[in-house]
């Protein structure tokens, strides 16, 4: 009879395995999960006609108090300018232009993806804040709040750059890419869990996501910021200001940022290059919107 180290003679030994069938519930449960949230939350983006995965739970007024409190936050962080300000009156203004055209350019796109307009954003509580800071930025949190760094002025130069800018930024807001967002943190959540559930340890994992990252992430948040720009710069020519701004406006903000933007394949933005090459295809397109929405407009 074999001697057992422990002194446990004759005792039949215990099979171990069942450790692996339980990790392949794990796993199983963790994919269905996985499937069933990202397939259940596909909806039709109207102003691009795209599937988009927004998590059906976050309704408008969800989105309205987070954007809220990050506005609070940033406030309470950042110097505004005085509402009577001139720079400030007149942001507000170009504002104003924009958001009066948010509806009839949500319905046009909208018709032309054969797509009903939603319409989400008529709940939003529109509000512009100028910041004085030396920033070339500007914002538009979920629910309308707008902020403007004073240092985007001498950079655009002009009323309609600004509201190429603005446009773009309030695009964000209504292409709830904020909600988007989200819903990918909470998938990309439910992939480590795989992972780790699978046995990988962290620098595994980290390789994992790293390769999420640049392989769907990186170009998601891409895709989104050409979004951005097309319905922003419908958006500004509905608004009757001048889309063959962007242009110019975008080579001004190249030449600030000094040219040190991360190769294109690694970051959320596209190169400078591709964005305006995107821009001048949709030039003829923004300028019909021009004339539709403003008959009576010239071209300056």
């Amino acid at each position: 009879m074999r001697q057992d180290p422990l002194g446990n003679q004759g005792r039949p030994r215990r099979r171990r395995g069942g450790g692996g069938g339980l990790r392949v519930l794990v796993l199983l449960g963790l994919a269905v999960y996985g499937g069933c949230y990202y397939f259940g939350n596909r909806t039709v983006d109207p102003y691009t006609g795209e599937k988009v995965l927004i998590d059906r739970s976050l309704d408008a007024e969800d989105e309205k108090a987070l954007g809220l409190e990050a506005y609070r936050q940033i406030l309470a962080q950042e110097r505004p300018v005085a509402a009577d300000a001139q720079v400030a009156q007149q942001i507000r203004g170009i504002a104003q232009r924009l958001i009066a055209r948010v509806d009839a350019v949500e319905t046009a796109l909208a018709a032309e993806h054969g797509r009903p307009p939603g319409h989400f954003s008529r709940s939003f509580d529109w509000e512009v804040t100028v910041l004085q800071s030396e920033q070339a930025n500007a914002f538009c949190l979920p629910g309308g709040k707008i902020a403007v760094y004073t240092g985007l002025v001498p950079v655009a130069r002009n009323a309609d750059a600004m509201a190429v800018v603005m446009g773009h930024e309030i695009a964000h807001a209504l292409l709830r890419h904020g909600a988007q967002r989200m819903a990918q943190q909470k998938l990309s959540g439910i992939g480590q869990m795989v992972g780790a559930a699978g046995g990988m340890d962290a620098q595994q994992q980290e390789l994992l996501m790293s390769a999420f990252g640049y392989g769907y992430l990186l170009p998601y948040a891409r895709s989104h910021e050409v979004q951005a720009d097309e319905v922003g710069l419908m958006l500004a020519a509905a608004a009757c200001f001048d889309p063959r701004q962007a242009v110019p406006l975008w080579e001004r903000m190249s030449a600030a940022s000094g040219g040190q933007a991360p190769p294109e394949f690694a970051s959320t933005h596209p190169n400078p290059g591709t964005r305006i090459q995107n821009l001048q295809a949709l030039m003829p397109k923004a300028m019909a919107y021009r004339q539709r929405f403003c008959e009576s407009a010239q071209p300056r």
